[in-house]
């Protein structure tokens, strides 16, 4: 019996093989691409634009710069690559991620580990630095359910934790083109990647 087709066509032309991710095969054009048009809260926010998870991401890297001031530039660069493998396999809401099980997360943590080694990051990142981003991942999360989700802040501070008033003062949640998302994206990876040199 023929083996169902396990790859990805990149618009990049690479072929990513989802269940053995090579670095090699890894771009960060098709990244930002991906998760500039995938829309977080399986698109249920408020505005005219989707809010996306490379919009999240950015603001998750700042974030988490807040909550660690003076942190490296490379775990800067993993806060902003947290959700990257969500742009060939989508963005799952916290529910379904548990209904469909183990498999999810373990695609998740292989392609994790494919981009990260792309990008001259562990495959794995030290505990301390994958909690801290976890961290600004559910600040971010408790910002977006608050602001543009339609929850009250108190389902929010039940899911995600009330955040500290430090780290989301003057924060905003930005709706914008997908185009001008991919190219924000794009640019910070790049300098990010620069200030690791």
């Amino acid at each position: 019996m023929k083996q169902p087709r396990a790859w990805q066509r990149m618009l990049s032309g690479r072929r990513l093989d989802l269940l053995d991710p090579t670095p090699v095969d890894i771009e960060i054009e098709d990244i930002a691409h991906g998760l500039a048009f995938v829309a977080r809260w399986n698109g249920q926010t408020r505005g005219d634009w989707p809010y996306s998870v490379a919009e999240h991401s950015l603001l998750v890297e700042e974030i988490f710069l807040r909550a660690n001031p003076g942190v490296a530039a490379k775990w800067r660069l993993a806060a902003l690559l947290h959700d990257a493998p969500e742009y060939v396999i989508g963005d799952m809401i916290s529910p379904v991620k548990a209904a469909v099980g183990p498999g999810y997360g373990e695609l998740d943590l292989r392609l994790t580990a494919a981009v990260h080694r792309r990008f001259g990051l562990p495959a794995v990142l030290p505990v301390p630095i994958k909690k801290a981003i976890k961290a600004a991942d559910r600040v971010s999360a408790w910002l977006e359910a608050v602001r543009i989700a339609g929850f009250r802040e108190a389902e929010a501070d039940k899911l995600f934790g009330r955040p500290l008033p430090e780290l989301v003062h003057r924060l905003e949640i930005r709706l914008r083109p997908p185009a001008e998302v991919r190219a924000d994206y794009a640019a910070t990876v790049a300098r990010l990647l620069a200030a690791c040199d």
